[in-house]
């Protein structure tokens, strides 16, 4: 079985949910907390053993670029400075030389549209997809817990969490067919199904391995919802002729698309710091009395 090596990150989005905060700036450029919200995302998947990340972008987002580039000034006036312990925090999201790579998206036609920019560097490999919108404090890793899976299984993997009942119409819905554990067989997706017909309560996450051959389904994928070519649809197809199965992973979502989404990953993340996380408490404590 081929190993996951290589995670596509879909950037290109607008991120319309949390304007003006992203009218010049790239969403996943926000800072939760101490760090900008695809930091969490690439650590995430540097948790799970992936080795090259592709990025597909869009207009003015070269931040994220730089971001993971060296900054010769800022470096240099650190270490003159003898700020080592900063130091080392901006030179760990270096990453290693040719694990990173940039691909354009020219037109915001869909998430199924952005992962088959990426076709020509994944090749045919198995590969992860993490939705950067998304952000899950696990451990191990969510993507982790879901390469774990798939080493036994094989096939196509999705991370999905438990909802509301009563709220399944807000969110992209599995159709299992049996469980083992926290591994589920599946055999469809409903996308926000009505409340009285949804087939299970399980929603996914935003976190996907896939095998290569879906980008011969994405090759012809006619446009869907919104006349965007979408990512579920040409699953869908996949999934008449290959194995999918579904992780309820141990761990714990944010969705940062949206403005409270956003606070409440920047609360969970401060109050999980390892150095600053008793007095960010503390500063949340107090909102709460006041």
């Amino acid at each position: 079985m081929t190993r996951v090596r290589k995670a596509v990150l879909p950037v290109a989005g607008f991120g319309t949910r949390v304007l003006p905060a992203t009218k010049t700036i790239p969403k996943e450029m926000l800072p939760v907390f101490d760090r900008p919200a695809i930091q969490y995302v690439v650590d995430e998947a540097l948790a799970a053993g992936i080795e090259h990340f592709i990025f597909v972008t869009g207009r003015n987002k070269g931040a994220i670029e730089d971001y993971f580039d060296t900054a010769y000034e800022l470096e240099t006036s650190l270490e003159a400075k003898g700020k080592a312990d900063i130091l080392a925090e901006v030179t760990r999201t270096k990453p290693t030389p040719g694990s990173m790579s940039f691909v354009r998206q020219q037109a915001p036609l869909g998430l199924g549209h952005a992962i088959w920019c990426a076709r020509d560097i994944i090749g045919s490999e198995p590969f992860a997809i993490l939705l950067p919108d998304v952000l899950v404090q696990a451990e191990p890793s969510c993507l982790a817990q879901m390469i774990e899976v798939y080493d036994e299984t094989g096939g196509n993997v999705i991370a999905v969490e438990q909802v509301p009942a009563d709220e399944v119409n807000k969110y992209g819905i599995i159709d299992p067919v049996s469980r083992d554990g926290n591994r589920i067989r599946m055999r469809g997706m409903v996308e926000k199904p009505p409340v009285d017909s949804a087939p299970s309560n399980l929603s996914i996450t935003g976190r996907y391995i896939l095998q290569g051959s879906i980008f011969n389904f994405l090759a012809d994928q006619a446009a869907g919802a919104g006349g965007e070519i979408q990512l579920t649809d040409a699953m869908a197809r996949q999934m008449a002729s290959q194995d999918f199965h579904a992780v309820e992973y141990e761990g714990q979502s944010y969705d940062c698309g949206s403005k409270l989404g956003y606070l409440r990953a920047t609360m969970a993340y401060a109050r999980s710091h390892p150095e600053l996380g008793t007095g960010a408490q503390a500063l949340i404590n107090s909102f709460a009395k006041s």
